[in-house]
């Protein structure tokens, strides 16, 4: 007894709804709305340079990271110099502090107060050069730590006091944290030249110069080998 052929009108049928599921599946995700990338560069409260400057640069660092301290004291003074004062470069500081480091937290909210009396690059500058005395420093010693470092600057010890007890910095250093999140930053310190990421740390000032050179110019930069950076601790 011969077996019934399947008829030719259940054979289109199964090739027309083959056709139509993938038709679906690739509309939907051609069609799908695109998460928007985090701009590295939004919402930033420490900001250097001309506003018209043909690069913007954003750092990310720690302050308890080394790389990031050959960076403040080595890198960004030369940038400055050349680049930023000239009218040619922006330059963005962000905080990036690693889970569980309340005291770099404390660190960014003290820079934050000094930058109210208009002396951020002093404050952050001197928190790299004493970061092995106040790294191991916690609650009211670090405050007042963090209180006559200001007053060492000549900082009203006041006002910077009050600042800093009263929190109100906190929520600024976070938000820079949950934009490291959101980047899916890796390490510090970490860098955006005109948006391109440089996650190779700490390089010397030559490579800067040629990176910068590269952006005036409209062109891009290789990233670094060899360079010196701080790792963060993957999230749990």
């Amino acid at each position: 007894m011969q077996k019934a052929n399947p008829s030719p009108q259940r054979g289109l049928f199964l090739i027309v709804a083959v056709i139509a599921v993938v038709l679906a599946v690739v509309l939907f995700v051609f069609l799908r709305p695109k998460p928007t990338a985090a701009d590295p560069a939004a919402g930033a409260r420490f900001v250097f340079g001309s506003p018209s400057a043909k690069v913007t640069i954003v750092d990310f660092s720690n302050y308890l990271c080394p790389h990031c301290a050959d960076h403040a004291l080595r890198n960004v003074p030369e940038i400055f110099r050349d680049y930023v004062d000239t009218g040619k470069v922006r330059y963005i500081f962000r905080d990036f502090p690693f889970t569980g480091q309340d005291n770099v937290i404390r660190a960014g909210e003290a820079a934050a107060c000094a930058a109210d009396a208009n002396r951020y690059r002093d404050y952050h500058e001197v928190l790299f050069r004493a970061q092995r005395l106040w790294g191991g420093l916690s609650g009211a010693a670090l405050d007042q730590f963090f209180i006559d470092l200001a007053s060492q600057l000549g900082i009203p010890a006041g006002p910077f006091a009050e600042c800093l007890r009263s929190g109100s910095k906190r929520a600024g250093v976070l938000a820079d944290r949950d934009l490291t999140t959101q980047l899916a930053l890796r390490g510090t310190p970490t860098f955006f030249v005109n948006g391109q990421l440089f996650d190779d740390g700490y390089v010397p000032y030559e490579k800067w110069k040629e990176r910068i050179e590269n952006a005036l110019a409209g062109k891009t930069s290789a990233p670094s080998q060899g360079g010196e950076s701080t790792p963060a601790p993957k999230q749990p």
